[in-house]
C-alpha cells in the first residue's frame, strides 16, 4: 500500500470562544460550515458532530440529473495540552443519478471521505490581550480598533485521508503492490493531509480562513479555500456565510453556504444551511440539518498564557523568597554572637 503525504480539511468554528483558554462554558461546534477553526475543543472534552444533506445537481454536459443523500460525521477530542486536538472527519452520499436522454436510472453510494488527523494552536495573540490591564482613563483605548486587532489565531491541521479504491465519488483507482512477484491489489489508497487555518475574534464577529490542499500527492488531488464569517446574535443563536474555492483536474467550483445555529444547552447545538453554486457542470442546491453533543470531562481551565513569562516570574519569587530566608538567619546567628558577647563582659 502506498502511504503518501500531505492534504487538507477544515471545517466551521461557531462562536462562543473565549480569549485564552481553549476550553469554553458552551460547545464549541464546527457545524454547520466545512471550515475549521484555530482553536481546539479544549483538554478532555469529547465532542459529537453529526447531520445529513439532501440535494440535488443538474450537469448540462452530461445532461444528468442527480439526487443525493449525505450523512457526515466528526469525533474530536482535547488531548494532552488545551492547544490539541484530535478528530476523524467523514462523510458517506448515496447518489440517485438519473441519464435524461435515456431516462435509465442508477445508484452510486460510498464514502466522500474519511479523514484522522491533529490540530494545534502555534500561535494566539489574543491570550496576551486577555491579560493586558484595561486603560482608566481611555474609552476608545479599550474599545476602538487596534492595528493589531488584524493578527489572527492560526493552527496547523495534518492528518490522512483513507479512500476505497475506485470509489465512484473520489474517482481514486486502485493501488498495486508486488508481492512474491505478484500483482496484488490493496483496496485502499492512504494520502496525507495538511492544512491551515486563522481565526479573527471582533466581538460578536468570527472570521476563519481556511487553505487546503487535500490529497495533493495523488493524481486526484485538490486545493481550496474557505472564508466564513460568523456573528453571535445573542448567547442561543448564531449564523454564518461562507464561500469556497475548489481547484483540481476532476472538478473546480465556488460554493455557497449560509446557516443558523441554537443552542440548546451548554453542550447541544442544533444547525441547519444551505448550499448552492452558480454554475451547471453541475449545479448544486443542497440542504444540511445536524446536531453537537460534548461530554464534558474538563477538570480546570489551563490557560495559555506566556510561559516564558511565567517560569522567569516562578524563578524570581523562589530568589525572593531565598533571600528573605537567608537574611533571618544571618540575623539570628548575630544577634546570638552579640548576646553571648554580652555573657562574656
Amino acid at each position: 500500500m502506498k502511504i503518501k503525504q500531505t492534504g487538507i480539511f477544515f471545517l466551521l468554528l461557531f462562536s462562543y470562544l473565549s480569549l485564552f483558554a481553549q476550553y469554553t462554558e458552551t460547545i464549541n461546534s464546527n457545524r454547520p460550515g466545512f471550515s475549521q477553526g484555530a482553536f481546539s475543543v479544549g483538554k478532555q472534552i469529547l465532542q459529537f458532530e453529526a447531520g445529513f444533506g439532501l440535494g440535488k445537481e443538474e450537469h448540462s454536459l452530461l445532461n444528468t440529473e442527480t439526487s443525493a443523500f449525505i450523512i457526515d460525521y466528526e469525533i474530536r477530542y482535547g488531548v494532552w495540552k488545551e492547544e490539541l486536538e484530535i478528530s476523524l472527519i467523514g462523510a458517506y452520499q448515496s447518489n440517485s443519478k438519473t441519464l435524461l436522454e435515456s431516462q435509465s436510472t442508477y445508484t452510486e453510494r460510498n464514502f466522500n471521505s474519511n479523514t484522522l488527523g491533529a490540530k494545534y494552536l502555534f500561535f494566539d495573540p489574543y491570550r496576551k490581550k486577555a491579560l493586558e490591564k484595561p486603560n482608566l482613563y481611555s474609552w476608545k483605548a479599550n474599545n476602538g480598533f487596534h492595528w493589531k486587532d488584524l493578527i489572527p489565531a492560526m493552527s496547523i491541521y495534518a492528518g490522512a485521508n483513507f479512500d476505497q479504491a475506485d470509489n465512484p465519488l473520489t474517482h481514486i483507482p486502485d493501488t498495486q503492490l508486488t508481492l512474491f512477484n505478484e500483482e496484488v491489489e490493496t483496496g485502499m489508497e492512504i494520502s496525507p493531509t495538511v492544512a491551515i487555518a486563522t481565526q479573527n475574534n471582533w466581538g460578536s464577529w468570527v472570521f476563519i480562513i481556511n487553505l487546503i490542499g487535500e490529497r495533493f500527492t495523488l493524481d486526484e488531488k485538490s486545493y481550496s479555500y474557505i472564508l466564513t464569517l460568523t456573528h453571535t446574535f445573542n448567547a442561543k443563536l448564531a449564523a454564518f456565510i461562507e464561500n469556497q474555492g475548489i481547484k483540481s483536474d476532476f472538478y473546480a467550483d465556488q460554493l455557497f453556504r449560509g446557516g443558523a445555529t441554537y443552542l440548546v444547552n451548554k453542550n447541544f447545538q442544533i444547525d441547519a444551511s444551505i448550499l448552492l453554486n452558480f454554475k451547471d457542470t453541475p449545479s448544486r442546491l443542497y440542504g444540511r440539518f445536524g446536531v453537537s453533543y460534548r461530554f464534558d470531562m474538563h477538570k480546570k481551565d489551563e490557560y495559555i498564557e506566556d510561559k516564558g513569562k511565567a517560569g522567569r516570574e516562578k524563578k524570581k519569587k523562589k530568589k525572593k523568597s531565598t533571600k528573605k530566608k537567608t537574611k533571618k538567619k544571618k540575623s539570628k546567628r548575630k544577634n546570638n554572637l552579640d548576646t553571648e558577647a554580652d555573657g562574656l563582659n
